[in-house]
């Protein structure tokens, strides 16, 4: 895999207008809505792929994030599992970012979160800007964060392993489009559980285009905070003589040989 040095994000806390919100200014975007991080993490990714439902009773549920930005997503995530009672035995969340925070940015960003106990573990552990594959434990092994730092194009193909919710974050389309390539996406559904389920607050036409070329059936729902709507995924189920043959999830059967007599030759013989 090539890999390139890792240029940390600038965060702009006191940029005009957006009333202490992280600002990047290499992509004139907010790093999350103005309404909350947190409330925004549960509408949009958690409700938005059917959790804590979905994981309740099971030994594992693994989650895939683009865009890891400040982790709000991830400890949101983390704490609707502290609270459920009938949790799954482990939580595994994969998260890749191109631009990770400087540790004392998001030490500021997470200065008045809304889990400030799971927030300062997550600072504890807070990885060097390194190309790497970092693996964070929490929970005595129970919840794991995968971080894939490194550019969503290198991650993507080197990702195995089976996923079953997907968060599509990230800055909008239009100022990060290699972030929603409509390429890339299909990784989705190869890395997919049969039930693979998906999540985002845009509705572009670029990822509406992605989503459905990666195999997914889209619906819209009401969005969060100033967004009427969002898109929520679900990956449309394989065909029964796939399932049947044992094909893996995302993975296409391959043709099985055929033969044919051909009687007599000329151009119809030969085709």
């Amino acid at each position: 895999m090539k890999t390139q040095a890792i240029v940390e994000a600038q965060i702009d806390f006191d940029h005009p207008g957006h009333d202490g919100l992280a600002w990047a200014p290499g992509f004139q975007d907010v790093y999350h809505a103005r309404d909350g991080a947190f409330a925004q993490a549960r509408h949009v990714f958690l409700r938005g792929n059917g959790l804590p439902g979905r994981w309740q009773g099971r030994g594992r549920f693994a989650i895939l994030e683009t865009g890891f930005g400040l982790g709000n997503n991830f400890l949101a995530t983390w704490a609707a599992w502290r609270d459920d009672p009938q949790r799954c035995e482990r939580l595994v969340f994969v998260s890749m970012e191109k631009h990770p925070p400087r540790r004392e940015d998001l030490a500021r960003a997470h200065a008045t979160s809304p889990a400030p106990a799971l927030a300062a573990q997550l600072l504890a552990q807070w990885p060097p800007a390194t190309p790497d594959l970092h693996v964070l434990d929490f929970e005595g092994g129970r919840v794991r964060l995968l971080l894939a730092l490194g550019d969503v194009a290198t991650w993507w193909p080197e990702l195995s392993g089976q996923i079953d919710a997907c968060y599509l974050d990230g800055f909008a389309p239009a100022q990060n489009p290699a972030m929603w390539d409509a390429h890339l996406l299909r990784h989705a559904t190869r890395l997919g559980a049969p039930d693979l389920t998906a999540a985002t607050w845009s509705i572009a036409r670029v990822v509406r285009d992605g989503l459905q070329g990666a195999g997914f059936a889209l619906e819209r729902a009401p969005g969060f905070g100033s967004k009427r709507d969002m898109l929520v995924a679900r990956r449309h189920p394989l065909p029964a003589q796939a399932l049947a043959r044992g094909i893996p999830p995302g993975r296409q059967a391959a043709p099985q040989a055929r033969t044919a007599l051909v009687i007599g030759a000329g151009l119809a013989g030969a085709a």
